[in-house]
Parts: C-alpha cells; sequence; structure tokens
C-alpha cells in the first residue's frame, strides 16, 4: 500500500504509529469496529518481522493461539486459522501436530492480515508528534509532509535492537544477530567467530553454525555472562503469570520491587526452548565423535570492552565468578544481545504531556496510557516494569489490544478477561 494524503480538518478516533504484531493485531481488531476511525502508519514499506533470523526450522515459542486476533476474537477472519485455510494449508497444519508455527510462516501470516486492511499505510515516516490544546487533539506530521490529527495515539514502534556500550562504535563488521542471515555466508569465509548472548537467538545462531563447522572449517565461540544456558520455564502455572490478575498484582506492587523482579523474571521470557538446549548438547557429542570440535562455550564472561584491528576483534572478558580477567579473539562477532526500547525522537514535542517514573521509563497505567489525561496515548510493548513479562508476550497481545480499545470506545467490544487462574497471587 501507498501512503494517502490525510485531508487537514478530518479528525481520526486514533492514529497508530509502527506496525510490527502488536499494533498489526490492533489494526485488525478495529478493522470490523464501525465505531472507530484510525488510520496505521509504518515507515517500511512492507510488514517484516526479523527477518535476519529466518533459521530453517525456527519456530514460536508461543502456540498459534497467540497470533494477532484469535484470544479476544476467534471468529475474526485475520486469524491464523483462516490464513492456513486461504493458503490450502490448514490440513497440513493439522497433520503436522504441532501448535507451534514457524517463524517465517507467522511473519507470511502477517503480511498476508496487513496486505487485507484498510487503515494501513506502509512507507510512511513520522517525524514529529504535537499537541492542540485548544481542539484536544494529537496532530501527526510525517516525512513526506502529510499530517494526521487524531484524539488519541498508540504507539507500536516495538524495540530496537541492543549494542552493549563497550561495542558501540566499534569499527569492521561486527553484527546484531538480527541481521544475522543476511551475513552469514560473509561470516563462515571468517577462520573464527564469536557469538554473544545466551538467549533464543543466539541458541539458534549456535546451533547453525555448529551443524557447519565442519563444512567451513572455522573455529566458533558462545560467550555468555549467564552463570549457565537458562531454559525457557515455560510450565503451566508460570505461564498463569501471562494472566489479568498478575498483570494486576504486579502493576500495584512499589515501583521498587517492581523493577527488582523484573530482573529476576527474564528467564520467564528471555531463556532458550528446553529442546534446543538438548539439541545443541546431541550435536555437540554427534561432531566430538571423530574428536575435539573447535568449539567453545564460555559461562559466567561478561564483555567489558573491545577493539578491532587488522581484521580481528579482541574482547575483553570478566569471568564474574572467579573475579578473572581474560581475552579472546576472533575475526567474526555477532552480538545476540537482545533488544530495548528507545522512545522515539516524534515524541518530543509532547513529552510534557507524557508521565516517568523515578528511572525516568515510561510509567505506563494499568490501561496502557502513559500521557497526563490516562487514555490519551497507549503504548505496546514497552511496559516490562509495569506489567511485567506480558507486555513482550505474543499471547498476551489481543488481551492488550481488547483493553486499549475499551479505553477508546468507552465500553467493551471484546470481552476482556478478568479471572482465569488457578492461583492466587495477592493476599
Amino acid at each position: 500500500m501507498t501512503a494517502r494524503p490525510e485531508t487537514p480538518a478530518k479528525t481520526h478516533d486514533f492514529v497508530g504509529i509502527g506496525l510490527g504484531p502488536f499494533n498489526l493485531g490492533l489494526a485488525c481488531l478495529t478493522e470490523p469496529i464501525t465505531e472507530l476511525d484510525g488510520v496505521f502508519l509504518e515507515s517500511k514499506p512492507d510488514f517484516e518481522w526479523h527477518s535476519g533470523m529466518f533459521l530453517e526450522g525456527a519456530h514460536l515459542q508461543t502456540p498459534f493461539l497467540s497470533d494477532l486476533v484469535t484470544l479476544a476474537d476467534p471468529t475474526s477472519p485475520y486469524s491464523f486459522l483462516n490464513y492456513l485455510k486461504e493458503r490450502g494449508r490448514l490440513y497440513s497444519f493439522y497433520i503436522r501436530e504441532n501448535f507451534y508455527p514457524l517463524r517465517v510462516e507467522y511473519d507470511a501470516y502477517c503480511r498476508w492480515a496487513a496486505g487485507r486492511l484498510s487503515s494501513v499505510r506502509f512507507g510512511t515516516t513520522v517525524t514529529e508528534v504535537t499537541y492542540q490544546n485548544e481542539n484536544e487533539v494529537y496532530v501527526v506530521r510525517t516525512e513526506a509532509g502529510e499530517t494526521y490529527r487524531a484524539r488519541h495515539l498508540v504507539l507500536g514502534t516495538g524495540t530496537l535492537p541492543y549494542v552493549p556500550e563497550s561495542c558501540r562504535d566499534l569499527d569492521g563488521d561486527v553484527i546484531h544477530n538480527s541481521r544475522y542471515l543476511h551475513h552469514k555466508a560473509e561470516l563462515q569465509a571468517k577462520e573464527s567467530i564469536t557469538l554473544v548472548g545466551s538467549g533464543q537467538s543466539a541458541a539458534e545462531i549456535y546451533h547453525d553454525l555448529l551443524s557447519e563447522i565442519d563444512v567451513h572449517g572455522y573455529r566458533l565461540n558462545w560467550v555468555t555472562r549467564s552463570p549457565r544456558f537458562f531454559p525457557l520455564e515455560y510450565t503451566k502455572l508460570t505461564l498463569e503469570m501471562t494472566s489479568p490478575e498478575y498483570v494486576d498484582y504486579f502493576h500495584a506492587l512499589p515501583e521498587a520491587t517492581r523493577y527488582r523482579l523484573t530482573e529476576r523474571q527474564k528467564g520467564l521470557f528471555k531463556g532458550i526452548d528446553g529442546d534446543l538446549v538438548d539439541e545443541i548438547f546431541d550435536l555437540l557429542y554427534q561432531k566430538n565423535l571423530g574428536g575435539p570440535v573447535p568449539t567453545r562455550l564460555l559461562t559466567n564472561s561478561a564483555l567489558t570492552g573491545a577493539r578491532y584491528e587488522n581484521g580481528t576483534y579482541t574482547l575483553s572478558l570478566r569471568q564474574e565468578e572467579q573475579e578473572k580477567d581474560y581475552e579472546l579473539r576472533s575475526e567474526g562477532l555477532i552480538l545476540a544481545t537482545g533488544y530495548h526500547y528507545t522512545e522515539p525522537a516524534f515524541l518530543a514535542p509532547v513529552r510534557d504531556r507524557l508521565r516517568y517514573d523515578a528511572r525516568g521509563n515510561f510509567d505506563v497505567a494499568r490501561n496502557y496510557a502513559i500521557d497526563v489525561s490516562g487514555r490519551g496515548i497507549f503504548i505496546q510493548n514497552a511496559g516490562v516494569h509495569t506489567h511485567s513479562i506480558t507486555s513482550p508476550d505474543l499471547g498476551m497481545g489481543a488481551y492488550r489490544n481488547s483493553f486499549i480499545i475499551r479505553e477508546l470506545l468507552g465500553s467493551a467490544y471484546y470481552p476482556v478477561e478478568k479471572t482465569i487462574a488457578f492461583q492466587e497471587f495477592a493476599v
């Protein structure tokens, strides 16, 4: 779709900025609601979701029910099952007997959904958001000179690849894991490759490179600050922490307590799929039958510095339990260091209307609003410190969007669950 200019006098009920899976889900859920008039602006020319990590066989860590719409509206025409039916693949998915869609399959599904929507404007880069007090309207301006007006905003710009401070402005061809597949061939031509990180993406890349290590003959290092390669905790009672009751409980806790819990709960959404951990061990065992494989797995090792000279990276590492410093040299360097939320620059003119906590992060209200009115600007996936592990969880996207839609309409269009857990979190 191409961007269409708006009539200056037109005021939308809301403008969504950014089109990742969460705002795309909101677009699908608001499409049939005649009482709501919204538009979604995305700077990219088409939908794109982690294309640099479409490794063969890589799948979501949540079941297909966590698609864009099903947990809010199982009858929606934008469901993953309806996508499969239209593509003639529903029976194949049924026979596969695996609830977890392939990552490339999920991306294709999202592209299919985006292509059916009338509210999406691709190739539209937002440069500034201002507020007109007299009309109580937000004015969104774009790079192409277009203007959109709305009573509400929904921010879905998502998280950006995080590069550790020690690696910023580093020379050479260091890459973040988000670009891995685009540079895989170049990496495999090097004599040595070092991977830094400990989450699912790091594990997928290590397994991929290890599987071809004897074909290309490189040395392969996997470095993590964690004391071990943590599996994702995915037991059913733990999954109840992605429930409305737990969000209520967590959000009501003191700010300092929430931040402390956020650090402790990383293994609940940043761990490695347990089956993949076992597959890596089995592959190491198999490869070592013919003799030692040139690979090292280094735990408890924090990256404290890095430099690049004559085609080689020298990494300064600290073994944190032994409190010893050491160095590691490598021609290739991959940073599987995750993603962090960065406040968009276009919000600068309305910062006085935004709420922040003591640490300078958005003070996200229970209803996902971040503005002083309590229902003017809503945000997707930037609230781990306020809404716990539900913030990045694909399975809670439909719930959050049902909540936001209720705030936009003033009444519930989709049922918003209140109690689903067997356990009690609060006294």
